[in-house]
């Protein structure tokens, strides 16, 4: 039995849809015959340079030739009223809204005793603040009609670690945050919020270093997984077929499919008498040393061929 998307007819407004995984998850929601708003303003992986609409219309093109419907906002996700602006676009063109997939980013990798405080917040600012952005604009129409779904992107730079991107890690971590906030303030609603961590060889992780044999393995192994590779999970979790599922986090990896679980208390001590530094130190720290998580990367987790 086919499961039904029930996304016939709805509308998905993609930020960073002019190439890469955005690119990937427009085409995918045009298949599953949703109208598009590709939102992209066509700049560098870092976030600079002069805007370009071309990618966003070659994404468009690429919908029209399936007999899709698209239009497109070159609008900025990190500024509160372009973001208000491409919910208002969407409005106005398809008088309805009802997924929104916070993809845009940019990288600024640098190592963290050497990263400048411009390369912090330029990051935060799109990937962070981009997704708050565009999700609050989005609330309004959402909680009117009573019903909508957020797809964000996270990833496992934040999840786990990764060497040089303190900025990318936390703000990946942070929308993990701003997603189950969104679900629990929006579930009456009827609203859902999750996240997804894709994996992909794409522009933005093209920067990845690649200098030791190890690091250059694991790019050959990421260039397999190509950035469509994510666009069924992120559908999926826009469509009807997922009703129930909100404040989750996944991850999609070539054919494989992950479920992330949420921070929670794993190990516990009591002290009837409080603590001190050296109580904590004799008791403590013996009972919750088994318990600590490694020190790892991403790499290190997701250590074997994709398959």
């Amino acid at each position: 039995m086919t499961v039904g998307l029930g996304l016939e007819g709805k509308v998905a407004v993609v930020t960073g849809a002019g190439g890469g995984i955005g690119r990937g998850i427009a085409l995918e929601f045009a298949r599953a015959g949703a109208r598009v708003v590709i939102n992209d303003i066509g700049v560098s992986l870092g976030g600079s340079g002069e805007r370009s609409s071309a990618p966003a219309e070659e994404t468009r093109a690429m919908i029209e030739e399936i007999g899709g419907q698209a239009i497109i906002s070159g609008e900025s996700v990190s500024e509160w009223n372009a973001a208000r602006r491409t919910i208002e676009m969407a409005m106005d063109s398809f008088g309805q809204v009802d997924v929104v997939v916070n993809n845009a980013g940019i990288l600024r990798d640098v190592i963290f005793h050497k990263m400048d405080p411009s390369d912090w917040e330029a990051v935060i600012n799109v990937h962070l603040n981009g997704s708050f952005y565009m999700s609050r604009a989005a609330a309004e129409p959402f909680r009117a009609q009573g019903s909508g779904a957020f797809v964000h992107m996270t990833s496992t730079s934040g999840l786990i670690g990764n060497f040089g991107q303190a900025n990318y890690s936390a703000a990946k971590l942070g929308i993990v945050g701003l997603s189950k906030s969104i679900a629990l303030d929006m579930s009456r609603f009827g609203v859902r919020s999750n996240c997804v961590a894709p994996f992909a060889w794409s522009r933005m992780t093209s920067s990845i270093p690649a200098t030791t044999p190890e690091e250059q393995a694991r790019v050959e192994r990421m260039k397999r997984m190509t950035p469509e590779t994510n666009a069924p999970l992120v559908v999926f979790l826009a469509s009807a077929a997922a009703e129930g599922v909100t404040g989750q986090v996944f991850a999609a990896r070539l054919n494989e499919l992950f479920l992330f679980n949420a921070m929670r208390p794993i190990r516990s001590v009591q002290s009837g008498d409080g603590w001190t530094p050296a109580l904590i130190a004799e008791r403590a720290l013996p009972a919750f040393r088994a318990g600590f998580t490694p020190l790892e990367r991403s790499g290190d987790v997701f250590s074997w061929e994709p398959v």
